[in-house]
């Protein structure tokens, strides 16, 4: 009797996890979407400081409004006021590619071309993201 209890029990936790979870690919999926991260260093020339650090949240909050972007952080190392580096996470590529074909990613690359010293872009993947 205690075998039939103890093999009903587990019939129904397995029944209960299938209701629980979806389908593998349906995990898999959830798990990579939104996961293309574009992330750039970029050093200033610092006579252009003040005018890229404009130019660049105009692009920054434009950004977050497209539909395939999640998020676009500005950050300025501390140690430097001419070093930026953005953290930009899109759905996918695609979308991407879709703002930098938009109208304020075009007007900001032609004015940050000149104030830009180096740049150095990365396309990156989150493996895993811990945040409140």
């Amino acid at each position: 009797m205690l075998k039939s209890i103890s093999a009903a029990a587990a019939t129904l936790a397995i029944s209960a996890t299938c209701l629980v979870l979806p389908p593998a690919s349906q995990r898999a999926e959830a798990q990579s979407a939104g996961n293309y991260v574009n992330a750039v260093d970029l050093d200033i020339l610092p006579a252009e400081h003040d005018n890229f650090l404009a130019a660049i949240k105009e692009n920054g909050a434009a950004a977050v409004k497209e539909p395939g972007c999640k998020r676009f952080d500005i950050i300025n190392l501390a140690s430097d006021p001419n070093h930026f580096f953005l953290y930009e996470v899109y759905e996918n590529e695609a979308a991407l590619k879709a703002h930098r074909e938009t109208d304020h990613f075009k007007k900001f690359a032609a004015a940050a071309g000149k104030m830009v010293a180096k740049r150095e872009a990365r396309a990156m993947s989150i493996v895993v993201s811990n945040a409140k």
